[in-house]
Formats: C-alpha cells, structure tokens, sequence
C-alpha cells in the first residue's frame, strides 16, 4: 500500500508554511476571536511564522515527521487521522482565550508524531511497537514538562520568539483522539 497520502499531507504542510513566509500573517494566523466568523483560521496557523528561525526548525520538524510517518508504514487511515487533527489542534486553543495570536506547525507536527505513534503501537509486532509506546511516552513527558496550563506563551532559552505550549498539548491529544478513532484495525 502507498505511503502517498503521508507525503502528500507533508508536502502540503512545507509548501503552505513557504508561500505564507511571504504573505501578511495576520490574516491566516489564530485569532480566538475570529475564529467562528473566519472558519480557515482553524487551518491556517499552520502556515505561519513568526521568524526565519521559527520556520526553519519547523521544516526540519516536519522532515523528520515525514521520514517518522514513512517509517511507521502511515498510509491513508493514519493520514486521515492527521488531516482531522490538524483544525483540532488550533480549535482546541480555545481553550486558552488569552493566546491572542499563533502560529506554526509545532501543534500539527505533535499530533502528526502522535499519529505515528499509534500506527506502530496498534499495527506494528515486536521492538516496533515498543518504539511506538516509548514515542507515546516521550510525548507525554515532554508536553507535561511544558506546563502548558501556566499560561499562554513562554519564552525558551534559544528561540527568538516565545512558545505556545498549549499548541504541542492539543497536537498531541488531538493526533491521539483521531489515530485511536481512525487508526484501529
């Protein structure tokens, strides 16, 4: 079976984020309060950046997605299941109405590991799938170790702009909730 539809959804994501590098931000990232009155913001954030480094660390992240999913054996249910995480992750930013503003694929690249994850939990045998529970596992850790419930943004030695980490939270739980739904045998 193809492995298409992973590359296709990366291919996607990278292209998205360089022709946003080149258009006004503030009509494509999250803004909580459009976000019922301007449905592509549950898409769109994705798309943007805030500074060269931010996205080039975030193409490199989805490099190693993409390289991560190929090698899960991700095809069209894992694929679906990403695609169906990704306006998931920005929705579920409401949660925190003080977030004014994001952007990035740091939330969508967590839910894409999460995705792979799970395929090699539920359909790999073996050391595989242990590798899939470690991934589980790791994610768990680094989103806990995030402290994403202390508030909106933080600043991180070595970036030049502050994090979200609510976005990498809702990544992960939302690419968990649809690889569950739509990643079982």
């Amino acid at each position: 079976m193809s492995r298409q539809p992973w590359w296709a959804l990366c291919g996607l994501l990278g292209a998205g984020a360089l022709v946003a590098w080149w258009l006004p931000r503030g009509g494509f990232d999250w803004q909580p309060t459009l976000a019922g009155a301007q449905p592509w913001r549950w898409w769109t954030p994705a798309f943007v950046h805030w500074s060269p480094m931010h996205l080039g660390a975030n193409l490199l992240g989805l490099a190693l997605v993409a390289l991560l999913g190929a090698a899960a054996g991700c095809r069209g249910r894992a694929s679906a299941a990403w695609l169906l995480a990704w306006p998931l992750t920005h929705g579920a930013l409401l949660l925190q109405p003080a977030l004014r503003h994001y952007g990035g694929l740091s939330g969508v690249l967590h839910a894409g590991v999460a995705v792979a994850a799970l395929q090699l939990l539920q359909h790999a045998k073996g050391p595989r799938r242990l590798v899939g529970l470690l991934l589980l596992a790791g994610l768990l850790v680094k989103v806990l170790h995030e402290s994403p419930w202390q508030g909106p943004l933080r600043l991180v030695t070595g970036w030049d702009i502050p994090i979200a980490p609510l976005a990498h939270a809702t990544g992960a739980a939302a690419g968990v909730l649809c690889g569950w739904l739509l990643n079982r045998r």
